[in-house]
């Protein structure tokens, strides 16, 4: 079993308990999916960078990631509707966990500068996402392989019903929030 889905079993959850006075223990918020996204708008141009962001991508997350499509031409960005523009991919369960605990532990600490995440990030239901600049941040990632170093959105799901149930689970998990 991964150890962060431990952790909330048995310190995370008791304390959310205590915390936001919850009557019942399917009240307290969980981690639903974490989806990974990279938006590649040169892929237009040149589709193999597509090819070589799902390739990386699922040596990150560990399931083969699906690629996405435009919805709708955008002239000036010479983009045509269901043209492939990126690639995403769901995390669930112990995948979704495991990814948490790598991220948190080992990539996130390889940020140049880093002085933690904002704690902005937000969306009003409790969800956190969360921008990369760099993939090669993760141990997976070869760096003399890499052609072009590219960006992501972490989206963090979680089943809170306010940012500030949301931002206690994850700040008890050992995200790093900044001050």
């Amino acid at each position: 079993m991964a150890r962060l889905k431990t952790l909330y079993e048995t310190e995370v959850r008791p304390h959310m308990i205590k915390a936001f006075n919850y009557r019942n223990v399917m009240e307290v918020p969980k981690l639903q999916k974490i989806v990974l996204n990279m938006g590649l708008g040169e892929a237009i141009q040149n589709i193999k960078i597509l090819d070589n962001a799902v390739e990386e991508l699922a040596l990150i997350a560990g399931q083969k990631p699906v690629i996405t499509r435009a919805k709708k031409s955008i002239a000036s960005f010479k983009l045509r509707e269901n043209m492939p523009i990126g690639c995403m991919v769901t995390l669930r369960r112990d995948r979704m966990f495991e990814f948490l605990d790598k991220l948190i532990h080992v990539a996130l600490p390889r940020v140049r500068d880093f002085r933690g995440v904002s704690a902005k990030s937000f969306d009003g239901r409790g969800n956190y996402t969360l921008g990369i600049r760099e993939h090669i941040i993760f141990p997976e990632i070869n760096y003399d392989k890499i052609d072009k170093i590219k960006g992501m959105n972490i989206t963090i799901n979680i089943s809170a019903k306010t940012d500030e149930e949301g931002r206690e689970l994850l700040k008890l998990l050992g995200m790093p929030f900044r001050n």
